[in-house]
């Protein structure tokens, strides 16, 4: 009796985290714009310093001007493959999808379904691909990053 139930709970939990997966996939509202000149309209207020995680300096990070959605690569992973696109406006991202994470058994799924929210905002935020690693994700952090520069250099050029 106490197996099935243990079994039943975990199908359960396994059932809400991939269902959370599927919607952090999703797109999401625009963001709301703020006021011109302050530190949210330029990013620069929130944004994470950079350390020696973050991607390779002197890389690109958004196209000036640019317009659209570009597709980034499919990285491997040990746990899967990771691809995002990014939404840039007037060169500005301002959206950043997960269109696959790591998918390589439940565990991995719940760490990338973690992630990826916090790597968005990350993004976000640096309007760049140089994002911190999440603690405990380090293969859906590196896979994020390459594919959204892969991205980000489509639009540069």
């Amino acid at each position: 009796m106490r197996a099935r139930a243990v079994v039943l709970a975990t199908l359960g939990s396994i059932a809400v985290l991939a269902a959370g997966w599927q919607l952090g996939a999703r797109p999401s509202a625009a963001p709301i714009a703020a006021p011109a000149g302050s530190p949210a309209d330029t990013g620069a207020a929130d944004a994470p310093a950079p350390t020696a995680d973050s991607a390779p300096a002197g890389r690109s990070t958004a196209a000036t001007g640019r317009t659209g959605t570009f597709v980034g690569a499919v990285e491997q992973t040990r746990y899967g493959p990771v691809q995002v696109e990014a939404v840039l406006v007037g060169g500005r991202l301002v959206d950043v999808k997960a269109l696959q994470l790591t998918n390589d058994g439940g565990r991995s799924v719940a760490i990338s379904a973690d992630a990826a929210p916090r790597l968005r905002t990350e993004a976000l935020q640096a309007q760049s691909a140089k994002v911190d690693v999440v603690s405990g994700a380090t293969y859906t952090s590196d896979g994020y990053r390459t594919s959204l520069q892969a991205a980000l250099d489509d639009a540069a050029r």
